[in-house]
């Protein structure tokens, strides 16, 4: 069995998850995502991997708790929003636009880890089926664990992946979004 430094990981980085609800947040703006909800929804991206640990523990990878398992399921992603949702006071919104926000957020995770070119696929639909499911194009390279590994040309191939398929397209929709929004925002007020 390897050690929990010695796996390569099939995830975008811990840099690309919160990509999502970052663009999501700039593109509906401050004024509909919060910045509480939207700390919480960076948190909610990068949760699922924390099953790295499994690792540490000796659970097979394959397994339901293992390795893009459990964690990654739309299941996990749903109770995660719903208990987030419960706390929407707090995070300055509603308990609607909390729970979709969250929702994309950790839906998201499991998501772009799909469309990786490693790994035994992602276990959305657990616990209803144990089935790993990969996208039908894998255009983000795997991340290397451990810092060493990342700090190399392999490393380098990787961010170029996910800046390409991931943060390019996601803030674009955004930059798109805002710009409609202010369009809009200036139409409204030429109209008065």
């Amino acid at each position: 069995m390897r050690s929990f430094g010695d796996w390569s990981t099939t995830l975008p980085t811990i840099l690309t998850h919160p990509a999502v609800p970052l663009a999501l947040a700039w593109g509906l703006g401050q004024d509909v995502i919060s910045k509480r909800l939207l700390a919480v929804g960076v948190v909610a991206a990068v949760v699922p991997d924390l099953d790295v640990l499994a690792f540490r523990l000796g659970i097979p990878y394959a397994a339901d708790f293992g390795h893009r398992g459990f964690s990654h399921s739309l299941l996990l992603a749903l109770i995660v929003a719903l208990v987030g949702a419960s706390l929407a006071r707090s995070l300055h919104s509603t308990f609607k636009r909390s729970y979709w926000f969250l929702f994309v957020a950790m839906a998201s995770h499991g998501i772009l880890d799909a469309f990786t070119n490693g790994g035994l696929g992602v276990a959305l639909l657990w616990p209803f089926s144990v089935e790993r499911f990969f996208a039908p194009f894998h255009p983000i390279e795997v991340a290397p664990l451990g810092l060493s590994r990342f700090l190399s040309l392999r490393g380098i191939a990787v961010l170029w992946s996910e800046v390409l398929w991931v943060w390019l397209p996601l803030f674009a929709v955004a930059a798109v979004t805002v710009a409609s929004r202010q369009q809009h925002r200036r139409q409204h007020r030429n109209s008065i």
